[in-house]
């Protein structure tokens, strides 16, 4: 490996182990931010940060924040989780690493009885807004995951709150943060695609999605599984669809103007009341359409945000720039090339000459180079950062906004079978 490689993949891997700065400071996010007002609600330099819920997603962020602690100068505070056993694992964690957050088992407890500059939120969705809006009430800045919220409601209050008490509010998508992401939509930006005439997005995994319960106590039923709940969760929705329904949005700096979809239980039929699989079709002012789908009974196709334009495709998950017109491919292969294109060529289907239009196997190029970010660590820093400038870019609290309402409105699309709109009195500016 030469060494200008090795110097760059260093730095790379420094920058997701320990800073965003180089990132956050170049973002098309922050652009939209002016820097020189300056709110007096900032926290000091040291950001005491609170977790609420110690869950598989509550867990792993905190074995995020973990390792950067240190270095963006946080201070994990408190830990908070009322069922005992995510609390007792996650206190022995962190005794492993070394540190001794206050635990709670009410997080009203945690609001009322210690100051910190911040709370992560990671409970299950249903209860996402009433704690947030209680924190932010609090005087507390709030990281909050996605989806916002589990009604139309509640995601409109928790963006009333954030309007109303001055406190940040940002939303768990870290493809925010991703610099796969944010130079992915540069080019874009940029019109290195073209003109988008189609987007497509989808998720597919193959397991049946179900956690299991300690001691088999089906009374913990719900609160294990609430994600197969519809009164807890809009499942596939809100729980995947819902990171890149952000993306498509992003791409085209737009939000839909309608969606329609369908959606059924196929396969696990195991008494859950969200879908096993879902399909819709979001569309736009200026008439290009998300089509998106998600099953989790078959992985080939994996997960990706697909951004088609008339001079080149992007596809985030890989890391990849398809342009339409490829660049010359070596001798040897432009030979093999014309070797197969003359033998079908001579194949004939019903009298007539017929080449099939397969994909193209043009691989791409990288949209970055050496993309190993751990981006969930590049957001936690951006909470902090944000903490301690007391504001948060504008467009990062309204694009998970209508991110989260869309999502509901398509799960109100695949539950009446109705082309479904966003109400006025859900459109905030």
């Amino acid at each position: 490996m030469n060494h200008e490689l090795k110097s760059r993949r260093e730095f790379v891997r420094n920058l997701a182990l320990t800073g965003s700065a180089t990132f956050l400071s170049t973002s098309p996010w922050l652009k939209i931010w002016g820097r020189e007002e300056k709110n007096p609600a900032g926290a000091g330099d040291r950001v005491r940060l609170a977790i609420i819920g110690m869950g598989s997603r509550g867990t792993e962020l905190l074995n995020n924040l973990v390792p950067i602690a240190k270095d963006i100068n946080v201070e994990i505070s408190a830990i908070c989780d009322n069922f005992p056993l995510h609390l007792s694992k996650a206190l022995e964690l962190c005794r492993l690493s070394g540190i001794h957050p206050v635990p709670y088992s009410d997080y009203r407890h945690l609001i009322e009885k210690e100051k910190h500059d911040g709370v992560i939120i990671a409970v299950p969705l249903a209860e996402h807004a009433r704690i947030a809006v209680d924190c932010m009430r609090a005087g507390i800045h709030v990281f909050c995951e996605k989806s916002m919220a589990r009604t139309l409601d509640d995601v409109k209050l928790m963006y009333d709150t954030y309007c109303d008490t001055g406190r940040i509010l940002q939303i768990g998508h870290q493809r925010m943060f991703n610099p796969v992401y944010l130079k992915g939509i540069e080019k874009i930006r940029n019109g290195e695609i073209g003109q988008i005439g189609q987007m497509r997005g989808y998720w597919h995994r193959n397991n049946n999605w179900r956690r299991l319960l300690p001691n088999n106590d089906q009374r913990l039923e719900k609160q294990i599984n609430w994600r197969l709940y519809k009164e807890l969760s809009a499942g596939l929705l809100t729980e995947l669809m819902s990171h890149q329904l952000h993306v498509a949005n992003w791409a085209l700096n737009m939000v839909p103007v309608s969606v329609m979809g369908s959606g059924s239980i196929v396969y696990w039929k195991d008494g859950r009341t969200v879908n096993d699989n879902v399909a819709l079709i979001y569309s736009y002012e200026n008439g290009v359409k998300f089509i998106y789908d998600s099953m989790i009974s078959n992985v080939k196709y994996g997960l990706e945000e697909q951004i088609m334009g008339d001079k080149a495709t992007i596809e985030f998950e890989v890391n990849r720039n398809y342009a339409e017109t490829p660049p010359p491919v070596p001798g040897i292969q432009h030979l093999i090339n014309d070797i197969e294109h003359d033998i079908f060529d001579k194949i004939t289907v019903a009298g007539s000459s017929w080449v099939p239009e397969l994909a193209s196997k043009y691989k791409g190029e990288p949209i970055i180079e050496d993309a190993d970010f751990l981006d969930i660590r590049l957001e936690l820093e951006g909470f902090a950062r944000f903490i301690r400038e007391g504001r948060i870019p504008e467009k990062m609290v309204l694009d998970p906004y209508y991110t989260s309402m869309w999502t509901l409105l398509g799960e109100q699309a695949i539950d009446s079978g109705l082309q479904v709109s966003m109400p006025a009195k859900y459109m905030v500016s």
